[in-house]
């Protein structure tokens, strides 16, 4: 299914017919699919709701680099199109990022029951002495290497040596979602998790070299009302890993 909010098209699941809503929004690279068996599951008690968010999935990228902000600002009003009061949210990795920025919109045209943030984004990592070096090393070479001579003679050197920076996610996504990619990273949520007013269920895997658990226990301070459930041997994707642990979790939490 599709709906067409402030001119985007965004393609989303249904699953379930209940009195509130309940919104998933998928991690960078993932899609829809990925939340299936779990939407499945929750749908025993709410009307479940799992969007691509642009860029991703059947939903198209956006025209130009989308902030956090931007994508906030769009599923408030995807969210609010469905006509609910009442509204719960989980988010995995970007998804997370994606909530802990909609709480900070404030007045929103809905009430937040609940939130569940999976291995969620949003505290910038603090760069060590070595990788400030390198980025030093990297914006200098950068500047040389642009150079008309060096830029005639190496022609594809910055290309090849920022893919070899890059990560996976980086490396693998269109220019706009590059730049989408960049917004999102340099951007630290950490002073937008007092704003979170819903009780907040933290799921993680104490592996996650993506989203480490040190940044759930920040989250955990920081958020009035929020627990904090670890995974043991799970990683950025706890929930895929151990999903029948996670819906046992997810299930007190939500009182399904």
């Amino acid at each position: 299914m599709t709906k067409n909010i402030g001119g985007r098209t965004i393609a989303y699941s249904i699953h379930g017919s209940g009195e509130e809503l309940f919104v998933i929004f998928h991690g960078w690279g993932c899609n829809k699919e990925m939340f299936k068996s779990i939407a499945e599951h929750l749908a025993k008690k709410y009307t479940v709701v799992v969007p691509d968010l642009c860029g991703f999935g059947e939903s198209p990228e956006p025209p130009h680099a989308f902030s956090v902000n931007d994508y906030a600002e769009l599923f408030i009003k995807f969210i609010d199109s469905f006509g609910f009061k009442k509204v719960s949210l989980m988010g995995h990795s970007y998804g997370g990022r994606m909530i802990i920025k909609i709480f900070s919109k404030g007045g929103l045209p809905f009430e937040v029951s609940k939130v569940c943030l999976v291995d969620a984004a949003g505290i910038r990592p603090k760069k060590s002495l070595g990788q400030k070096l390198s980025l030093l090393c990297y914006k200098g070479g950068r500047r040389v290497l642009s150079l008309p001579p060096f830029k005639k003679l190496f022609p594809n050197a910055i290309e090849n040596w920022r893919k070899k920076r890059g990560s996976a996610d980086f490396n693998n996504a269109s220019e706009i979602m590059k730049k989408t990619l960049v917004l999102a990273v340099n951007e630290d949520l950490t002073d937008c998790l007092k704003n979170i007013t819903a009780p907040t269920l933290l799921f993680w895997g104490d592996k996650d070299d993506a989203t480490p658990l040190s940044d759930a226990k920040i989250m955990e301070k920081k958020i009035p009302d929020a627990g904090l459930v670890v995974l043991q041997g799970g990683s950025h994707f706890s929930f895929l890993e151990n999903t029948p642990f996670f819906l046992r979790v997810a299930d007190s939490f939500f009182e399904i």
